[in-house]
């Protein structure tokens, strides 16, 4: 070992920044396509974030450039508004009580994250956080914005993505045999529509700059989702959100995420791991009995009561759900979105009262 290197810098510290870059990519690549043959949900996201923690816990010194950062997080909240449909209010208007399951979700999600931090397994709000179901990537990207440790909330957000998913999977393997589904192969440069890619890049850069100028927290990804969101459902604006672009932009946030972890920070996570699974076990379990309540008071099949219910990864609820031939698809989706939607607009109130009580 060369004596005049500092103890403290790691073995891709002495590396050159291409060279970082170059390793940073390729043990993206190979998380990414490791995750997903074995079909865990965010592959694109959290193999990139596992890889910059990987890099950052062994002295990198790269860092993603804000404007990318920035760019990947406007890029976010067009999916997240292009993701929102209008098919949403005439289910929640013939079904209104259904509201309440989702407020009680909201409400059992932030008590856990309460207890979380005010046993001080966590800090701050950092638990609120990570404990909000669904919109992983958008309560990370709040989350920095409103004093919580973003790296912390990441490992808790995906975390709980990955295991919601499996036993979402594992309960629908009881109902219906999915053996035989295919997913459909990642088309990774589909033809583009000019005008629909147009307007998903104008609304990015434009919904970036309002959230800048009235100072949103986190405005690229909120002014982009709230500007993105009024031109979608108020004017029927089609948005095109190609995967080589989402993949390009999940990296930058993964690796904004993961750079930036260090050892003491990942032995703080190790640490909290078991009450941190304790968390999302409670929560799952506290949704199948919701779940059981709704199947039996409005007579809605188990299965998609069940998958209605469950506390994130919409993205492979999604794909059981289109697995199952008797699951109602359209009331899954509406519940889904629905609480999502109320995440989005009431956590960083929860997250802010929590604090208080924390401290007090």
């Amino acid at each position: 070992m060369n004596s005049s290197t500092p103890p403290t810098v790691g073995r891709m510290g002495r590396l050159r920044r291409p060279q970082q870059w170059l390793v940073l990519l390729v043990f993206s690549l190979l998380f990414a396509g490791a995750l997903e043959l074995v079909a865990l949900p965010a592959a694109l996201l959290i193999g990139p974030m596992l890889a910059a923690i990987l890099a950052g816990t062994n002295g990198a010194t790269v860092r993603v450039p804000r404007p990318l950062f920035g760019s990947a997080q406007a890029i976010v909240g067009c999916l997240v508004a292009s993701s929102i449909s209008a098919d949403i209010f005439p289910v929640f208007y013939a079904e209104w009580p259904l509201f309440l399951a989702v407020v009680a979700t909201v409400a059992a999600s932030s008590l856990l994250g309460w207890l979380i931090s005010r046993w001080r397994i966590l800090p701050g709000t950092t638990a609120v956080w990570g404990s909000s179901p669904g919109a992983a990537t958008a309560m990370v990207l709040m989350a920095g914005a409103f004093g919580a440790d973003q790296r912390l909330v990441a490992f808790m957000q995906y975390l709980r993505v990955i295991f919601v998913s499996m036993t979402a999977a594992l309960v629908a393997k009881m109902w219906v045999d999915t053996s035989g589904v295919v997913v459909p192969p990642i088309v990774w440069f589909p033809p583009i529509d000019p005008f629909a890619f147009a307007a998903t890049l104008g609304i990015a850069i434009v919904g970036g700059l309002i959230g800048k100028l009235v100072r949103l927290p986190s405005p690229f990804f909120l002014g982009t989702f709230i500007f993105g969101a009024v031109i979608h459902l108020g004017l029927g604006v089609p948005m095109q959100l190609p995967p080589w672009l989402l993949a390009a932009s999940y990296a930058m946030v993964g690796w904004s995420i993961g750079l930036n972890f260090t050892r003491p920070i990942l032995r703080h996570a190790a640490r909290a791991l078991p009450q941190i699974i304790g968390s999302i076990v409670a929560l799952i379990a506290f949704c199948g009995g919701m779940a059981f309540v709704i199947s039996r008071l409005l007579g809605i099949d188990p299965l998609t009561a069940y998958l209605a219910t469950s506390p994130g990864g919409m993205d492979s609820v999604a794909i059981i759900a289109a697995a199952a031939q008797n699951v109602d698809i359209s009331f899954v989706m509406a519940l889904q979105s629905a609480r999502f939607l109320v995440v989005l607009l009431i956590g960083p109130s929860v997250a802010r009262l929590v604090a208080r009580n924390v401290r007090a």
